[in-house]
C-alpha cells in the first residue's frame, strides 16, 4: 500500500528515470536487433560466373606457420596480387570444356563447364595452388567479394559503440535522478523513520519504486525498440554505412537483453541513491534549512578520487607505451567515460569553489549565486548531464578531427607534387612525353607480409616505386635514417614500428603477390599516424599482372602553367601513351583534399548520432531535476514575494540559477575534452605527426546552447505552474 501510494504521489518525480530507462531500453533493443542482424552476410548469388558451374581461382591466400605457445600453427592473410590461372592449367581445362573468360589481361579465376571432379584433378595434376569453387562459393571470384563482411563490421562497431553510450548515459542519468529524489525525500524518509520505519524498510520502498519504474519503463522500450529498428536499418543504409540489402531480422534475444538490461539499470542507479536512504535518521523530520551538508561522504570522494587518478594514469600509461592507440576510435570513445564519472563523482566538491570564483552583476545575480552555493545538491544534479554531454562532443568530435586533421596533415607535408594522376592500370609517364612535366614518378598499391616474433603474421601496406630517385624528388617522406634514394630491387623502405629497423639489416618478408624475399633496409621512416606503411620496387609488388600503375606524381618545370599541363595529361591519357584508360588529373591540394579528409563523412554522422542520444538522456535529465527542484521550492519562493521581489524577477532567479548550473557543468566537460585532447596532442607529437588541439567549439556551443535553453525554458516553467 505505501507503495502504490509513493508511486501515485510521487510519479513527476520517477517520470524522468522512467523516460530514461524507456529510451535507453529502447535504443538497446533497436541496435540489439541491428547487431543481430550483422553477425553474417546473407548468401549472395555470383556474378562474374553466374554461368558456369565450376570455377578455377588462382592462389589468392598467404599462409605461414607461426608459433603459439609450444604449437605450430598456420596463418592465413589474403594477398594483396592474387596469382592468375597458370597458362598450361588454363589449356588443360580447355580440353575438358568450355572455359569463360571475361576480358581481363590476367585470368585471375576462369568458369569451366565441366563436371567438377575432372576440373579437380586437373588442378591437383597442374601441382600448382589453384582453388575449385562450387555453388555459393563461387561468389568468391567477383570483384571485392569480402565488401559485404566488411560492411558488416562497420555497422556492427558503430551500433556497438552506440549500445555502450547509451547504455553509459542511461546507467549515469538514472542513477543521478534517484540520488537528487533522495536530496528531496529526506524530511519524508525521516519521517518514516520516525514512524517506526527501519533502515532496511526505508531501501526497500525505494528499490521497490525502481523496480517498478524499471519494469513498466523496459517493457515500453521494447515496444519503442521494435519500431524503431527498420527505422535505424533505413537510415544506416541511407547513410552508406550499411550495404543496400542491410535490414532487420526476426531475432528475439534482443528483446530480453534489453529488458533486464533496463530493470538492471533502474535497480542499480537506485541502489546507491537507497543506501543514502536508508541512513537517514528521524532527526531529518525536523530539519528544514535550505543550505545543503554533508553533501560528500568520504565514500563517494574516495571513488570519484579513484576514478580520476585512474583515468589520467590510463591516459599517461597509453602515452608512454603506445601513443597510437589515443588515435584509435574505440579508445578516445571509451576514455572520456572514466574522467567523467570521476568528475561526477566530484561534482558537489567543485560547484562551491568553480561559483565563488563567479560574479555575477546586481542584486539577482548575487541571490543567483548564493542560492546555487547554498543547494548544491541541486546545482550538481543539473551540471553532471551536462558535464557528460559537453565531455562526450568535446572529446569525440575533437579526437575525430584532430586524428583526422594530423594525417591529413602528415599527407601533406609528404608531397611535393603539383599534379597527381590517377586510375586504372595507368602506364608510365616517360621523360619527353608531355610539355611541362619535369619529373612523374609512377607507383603502385602493394603490400608487404612479415612474421614478427616468430608469432603473428603482419600485413603492412605499401608503395611499389617506378624509379625511387624521381618519387624522392616529389615526396617530402619523414625520413629518420637512410636514403629513400638508394632502393633497388634488393631492398626495402620500413617504418618505426617494424620490428626490423636498422638501415643495412635485412628483413625477410613476403611481397604482394606471396613470394618470400629476403631484403636489406635502406631506409626508416618515422611511424607518423601509421598511414604511411613500406615501399618497395616495382619488382617486388606482384608478378606478371600484380601491382598496377594507379598514381602518378607529377613535379611541373619552372615556369609551366599547371593548368595546361593538366589539360595536356589529361590528352595524353585519351592517346596512345595511356591506352584509353580513365584517369583523373587533380592538383595535389585537390587530391589531398578527396583522398584524406580531416573527417570522413561516416565518422561524422556516426559521432552525432552518438551526441543526439547524449543530448536527448540531457534534456530528460535536466527538465525532470529541475521539475522536481521547484516542485518543493514554494516556501522560498513565497519569501521572495514577500521580501518585495516581483514574479519577472523570481523566474530570473531560477533562470538564472539554471544557467549558472549549466556553466558549470560545461565548464567540467570542456575540462575532460581539454585533457584528452592534450593527451592526443602529446601522442601525435611522440610519433613526429604533430598536431594542434582541435577543440569543436561549434558542437560543444550547440551542446551546451541545448542544454541552457531546456534548463532556463523548464525551471520557469515550473515556476508559472505554481
Amino acid at each position: 500500500m505505501i507503495l502504490l501510494a509513493s508511486l501515485r504521489t510521487r510519479w513527476a518525480g520517477l517520470l524522468g528515470a522512467f523516460v530514461a530507462v524507456a529510451l535507453g531500453v529502447a535504443l538497446t533493443a533497436a541496435m540489439g536487433l541491428g547487431l543481430a542482424s550483422t553477425f553474417s552476410a546473407p548468401e549472395r548469388e555470383p556474378v562474374r560466373f553466374a554461368g558456369s558451374p565450376v570455377v578455377v581461382m588462382g592462389q589468392n591466400t598467404l599462409t605461414v606457420p607461426v608459433k603459439r605457445g609450444p604449437d605450430v600453427e598456420f596463418v592465413s592473410k589474403p594477398l594483396a596480387h592474387p596469382h592468375p590461372v597458370d597458362i598450361e592449367l588454363l589449356r588443360e581445362l580447355r580440353r575438358l570444356g568450355p572455359v569463360q573468360l571475361d576480358g581481363v589481361a590476367a585470368w585471375d579465376a576462369v568458369g569451366v563447364d565441366a563436371p567438377v571432379e575432372e576440373v579437380r584433378e586437373a588442378v591437383e595434376a597442374s601441382g600448382t595452388r589453384a582453388r575449385v569453387l562450387t555453388g555459393g562459393d563461387r561468389r568468391l571470384a567477383d570483384p571485392e567479394p569480402g565488401r559485404d563482411a566488411e560492411a558488416l563490421v562497420a555497422v556492427n562497431s558503430f551500433l556497438g559503440t552506440a549500445g555502450g553510450v547509451s547504455a553509459f548515459v542511461s546507467v549515469f542519468v538514472t542513477a543521478s535522478t534517484f540520488a537528487f529524489v533522495v536530496a528531496l525525500r529526506r524530511r519524508e524518509f525521516g519521517l518514516l523513520r520516525m514512524a517506526g520505519a527501519t533502515p532496511g524498510q526505508v531501501r526497500r520502498l525505494l528499490l521497490a519504486e525502481a523496480l517498478a519504474v524499471g519494469v513498466v519503463a523496459s517493457g515500453v522500450g521494447c515496444v519503442l525498440g521494435a519500431w524503431g529498428a527498420p527505422v535505424l536499418a533505413e537510415a544506416l543504409v541511407d547513410a552508406g554505412i550499411a550495404p543496400e540489402w542491410f535490414g532487420i531480422g526476426g531475432a528475439v534475444w534482443p528483446y530480453h537483453l534489453a529488458f533486464w538490461v533496463g530493470v538492471s539499470v533502474a535497480f542499480a542507479g537506485a541502489w546507491i541513491a537507497s543506501r543514502r536512504a536508508g541512513r537517514v535518521g528521524p532527526v531529518e523530520a525536523l530539519r528544514d534549512a535550505s543550505v545543503d551538508t554533508g553533501v560528500m561522504p568520504w565514500s563517494r570522494r574516495i571513488v570519484g578520487g579513484a576514478l580520476l587518478v585512474a583515468g589520467v594514469g590510463m591516459l599517461a600509461l597509453t602515452l608512454w607505451t603506445d601513443p597510437s592507440a589515443l588515435m584509435k576510435r574505440k579508445t578516445y570513445t571509451t576514455q572520456p567515460m572514466i574522467l567523467i564519472t570521476a568528475l561526477a563523482a566530484l561534482t558537489p566538491l567543485l560547484v562551491r569553489p568553480v561559483l565563488r570564483a563567479v560574479r555575477l552583476p546586481g542584486a539577482v545575480g548575487l541571490l543567483v549565486r548564493e542560492n546555487s552555493a547554498a543547494s548544491v545538491r541541486r546545482t550538481a544534479a543539473v551540471a553532471a548531464p551536462v558535464l557528460v554531454t559537453v565531455a562526450l562532443a568535446g572529446s569525440l568530435f575533437g579526437s575525430a578531427q584532430t586524428a583526422g586533421g594530423a594525417r591529413a596533415e602528415e599527407a601533406r607535408e609528404r608531397t611535393r607534387a603539383e599534379l597527381v594522376v590517377t586510375g586504372d592500370d595507368l602506364r608510365p609517364l616517360g621523360a619527353g612525353k608531355v610539355d611541362g612535366v619535369k619529373v612523374a614518378a609512377s607507383s603502385a598499391t602493394t603490400a608487404v607480409y612479415v612474421r614478427e616474433e616468430g608469432t603473428a603474421l603482419i600485413r603492412s601496406e605499401a608503395r611499389a616505386l617506378k624509379d625511387p630517385a624521381a618519387f624522392a624528388a616529389v615526396s617530402r617522406l619523414p625520413v629518420v635514417a637512410g636514403d629513400v634514394r638508394d632502393l633497388d630491387d634488393r631492398s626495402i623502405v620500413v617504418n618505426e614500428e617494424w620490428e626490423r629497423r636498422r638501415v643495412g639489416e635485412r628483413v625477410d618478408v613476403w611481397l604482394g603477390d606471396g613470394r618470400p624475399a629476403r631484403l636489406r633496409i635502406v631506409a626508416v621512416l618515422a611511424r607518423g599516424t601509421g598511414d604511411g606503411g613500406a615501399y618497395v620496387t616495382s619488382a617486388n609488388a606482384g608478378a606478371g599482372a600484380g601491382a598496377r600503375i594507379d598514381r602518378i606524381d607529377v613535379g611541373l618545370r619552372a615556369g609551366a602553367d599547371r593548368d595546361e599541363v593538366a589539360a595536356a595529361l589529361r590528352g595524353w591519357g585519351e592517346g596512345e601513351g595511356e591506352g584509353g584508360a580513365e584517369l583523373r588529373v587533380r592538383s595535389a591540394e585537390e587530391w589531398l583534399a578527396d583522398t584524406h579528409p580531416a573527417t570522413k563523412p561516416q565518422t561524422r554522422l556516426g559521432l552525432l548520432v552518438l551526441l543526439g542520444i547524449a543530448l536527448v538522456y540531457t534534456v530528460i535529465s535536466l527538465a525532470g531535476t529541475l521539475l522536481m527542484a521547484t516542485s518543493v521550492r514554494g516556501p522560498e519562493l513565497r519569501s521572495l514575494r514577500m521580501a518585495g521581489a516581483t514574479w519577472g524577477q523570481v523566474r530570473w532567479v531560477i533562470a538564472g540559477e539554471s544557467l549558472l548550473a549549466v556553466a558549470v557543468g560545461a565548464a567540467l566537460g570542456l575540462a575532460v575534452t581539454l585533457l584528452n585532447l592534450g593527451a592526443l596532442s602529446a601522442g601525435l607529437a611522440q610519433l613526429s605527426a604533430p598536431a594542434g588541439v582541435v577543440v569543436p567549439w561549434g558542437v560543444v556551443g550547440v551542446a551546451a546552447g541545448v542544454c541552457a535553453v531546456v534548463g532556463a525554458g523548464v525551471g520557469v516553467l515550473g515556476v508559472r505552474r505554481r
